[in-house]
């Protein structure tokens, strides 16, 4: 991995991209998102390792953007391993471990599991040392379509979230759901921007999202630089801003949703979403059908990812807490699906019964 603040991404806010054009010299650029918004720092990726340590380390961060870096370090990993293996011990040794490293990164966003259970066809059952170049081109071309499809989603949902907010929307969003998050464009995000194009927003609350500050450090960084009507609020300033009357609805998004509808995001979420309940607010969550998880049936069977006391007693080098204080961090929480007024997805909106509904979203 190297640094690179040479380059530039383009104007629409993405994580990664890939540079190059040879299969052999490609590689990802990607936004070291925690140095925002202080600095913006580029690094280069060549390894299925450096997209590993990216990803567990939080350089690159969200559900969607997760399951596509995952991807690409599928391809990285077998471009390297087909240079010095044969086909018995790719097959039976060292895929498995290349995949293994890469799921377990991230627990609890599935859209990672199912970026890599898209790419296992491409490479499981088949003699990789015999013709590499044309199946790293298809592993790669994957890995594309992954990323390009994903934004493609966002865009889609974005029109529909957008027909479910009242003009004049005062809209209260949760952790980044952004192009920061995705392939680009966003999904919680997203469904801002596009009530923002149709001219039909008055204002984001942005919750700050303790303990990582991703709605503070980025998504007040998207709303920045798209010059979107905002205002960061700290997390437990969410309930006066409701009880005020200045919340019209709140969006999130989802790193898993069960099959009841229940759906795991961001430590703070499910609070809020019993706040909607008493003030008779809207809430809705905003996620592409790969975050649906339909072989857990129940929200409380989702994994929750457990991360370091460090990100809660520290923010930077800066100590918050005394020195050997006990500390908790769940990362994320369920909201359950009766707290849910609506999930946005690619295909539509669907509403409770949702086990009826989310199942029919994957019916032809």
């Amino acid at each position: 991995m190297s640094e690179n603040q040479s380059h530039h991404f383009d104007t629409q806010v993405a994580p990664l991209r890939w540079v190059g054009t040879s299969l052999q010299d490609g590689y990802i650029q990607m936004l070291d998102q925690r140095l925002l918004p202080q600095q913006e720092v580029y690094y280069d990726y060549r390894t299925a390792d450096e997209i590993a340590a990216s990803i567990k380390d939080m350089v690159i961060r969200g559900a969607p953007a997760i399951g596509i870096a995952a991807a690409y370090g599928v391809f990285f990993g077998v471009r390297d391993l087909i240079k010095v293996h044969d086909h018995t011990s790719l097959q039976e040794k060292e895929l498995p471990a290349l995949f293994e490293a890469l799921a377990q990164t991230r627990p609890t966003a599935v859209n990672l599991f199912w970026a890599l259970d898209k790419m296992k066809p491409l490479v499981f059952g088949r003699d990789l040392t015999q013709d590499s170049e044309a199946v790293l081109e298809e592993i790669l071309t994957m890995a594309h379509q992954i990323m390009e499809e994903d934004r493609e989603n966002n865009l889609t949902m974005g029109r529909h979230g957008a027909a479910l907010m009242p003009d004049n929307a005062r809209i209260l969003t949760h952790c980044n759901t952004g192009g920061l998050a995705t392939g680009g464009y966003g999904t919680a995000l997203g469904v801002i921007r596009a009530v923002h194009a149709e001219g039909r927003l008055a204002h984001v609350w942005v919750d700050e999202t303790r303990p990582y500050l991703q709605g503070a450090r980025l998504t007040a960084w998207e709303c920045m630089k798209d010059e979107l009507p905002s205002t960061l609020i700290t997390d437990n300033m969410a309930a006066y801003f409701m009880q005020q009357g200045k919340v019209d609805a709140v969006i999130v998004g989802a790193d898993r949703i069960s099959a009841d509808g229940s759906a795991a995001n961001k430590i703070g979420t499910y609070g809020l979403a019993v706040l909607c309940k008493h003030h008779n607010i809207p809430f809705y969550v905003a996620a592409p059908l790969s975050t649906i998880d339909l072989e857990i049936a129940e929200g409380r069977d989702i994994p929750i990812e457990q991360r370091s006391a460090r990100e809660v007693t520290h923010v930077g080098d800066r100590a918050l807490a005394p020195e050997g204080m006990q500390v908790a961090h769940p990362a994320f929480d369920v909201t359950p699906g009766e707290l849910i007024t609506a999930i946005v997805t690619e295909k539509g909106v669907v509403r409770a019964p949702y086990n009826d509904s989310v199942a029919a979203l994957f019916e032809d």
